[in-house]
């Protein structure tokens, strides 16, 4: 398939439904859902208030640090506890027992911590990310096959050494992966902290424009920056597994 018909499909499947949603509101008795060309209206105009670019760097900047932070602190101590077996066994049953609660559960407690604004943001985002890192980087350890770890110790390999010519090489790709998952549960978790705990970005945009009027157009125009955002990231992250380093950790397309 040639890079053209690649972009093509999608471009035409989605040009489609956009043309079935402006028919669809055009033949709605109710003016209830804005159509998209009002939903580019409504990008405009925020773009035009100046509103657009802060609310958008406002996300990414709550993102980037709870991301961030997170990845910094939850890998190399996943790691470490899944190169240590008995440190396993012993913060498995913890960490089991925190992953299926949901961040939004802490809003709460982030508050009553740090207040209504940019903190309590950060933290319910890191909270969202650290664990599902965590738990990646244990199991991406677990999952090295004992021969590569033998065949280095026959080679005469350190500790030191078979950590890093070994281990790290091994676990790289699936923690790739984590880490793209992972950043798109942040990206969810901002735009839910943002209707509650901050009075910025894209989540107090969509709440703000429905409580203001009801100005559905800029609900969705909202709505629709969160959809391209996380396609952006999802494609930067991505993009990491084509490295020359990484490619062997993945199938042929």
């Amino acid at each position: 398939m040639t890079m053209r018909w690649k972009w093509l499909r999608p471009a035409a499947f989605i040009a489609v439904l956009l043309l079935c949603w402006e028919i669809a509101v055009r033949h709605q008795k109710i003016n209830l859902m804005p159509g998209p060309l009002a939903v580019v209206g409504g990008i405009a105009e925020l773009a035009q208030r100046g509103l657009l670019f802060r609310y958008i760097v406002a996300s990414l900047f709550r993102v980037t640090w709870g991301f961030l932070v997170a990845a910094l602190l939850a890998i190399p101590l996943g790691l470490l506890v899944g190169w240590h077996r008995r440190a396993e066994w012993a913060i498995n049953p913890l960490l089991q027992i925190l992953r299926p609660i949901s961040p939004l559960a802490w809003i709460p407690i982030s508050i009553l911590w740090f207040g209504v604004g940019d903190l309590a943001a950060v933290y319910l985002i890191f909270l969202a990310s650290f664990l599902p890192l965590m738990v990646t980087a244990i199991n991406a350890v677990g999952g090295i096959a004992p021969v590569h770890l033998n065949a280095g110790r026959n080679f005469g390999l350190s500790s030191s050494q078979l950590i890093y010519r070994v281990l790290y090489p091994a676990v790289l790709p699936q923690l790739i992966v984590g880490l793209r998952i992972t950043l798109g549960i942040a990206w969810l978790v901002v735009v839910a902290a943002e209707m509650i705990a901050v009075n910025s970005g894209l989540g107090f945009l969509i709440v703000d424009a429905r409580n203001a009027g009801n100005r559905y157009d800029l609900v969705v125009a909202g709505m629709v920056m969160i959809g391209v955002i996380g396609l952006i990231l999802d494609n930067g992250m991505r993009s990491l597994e084509k490295t020359r380093a990484l490619q062997w950790g993945y199938a042929e397309e």
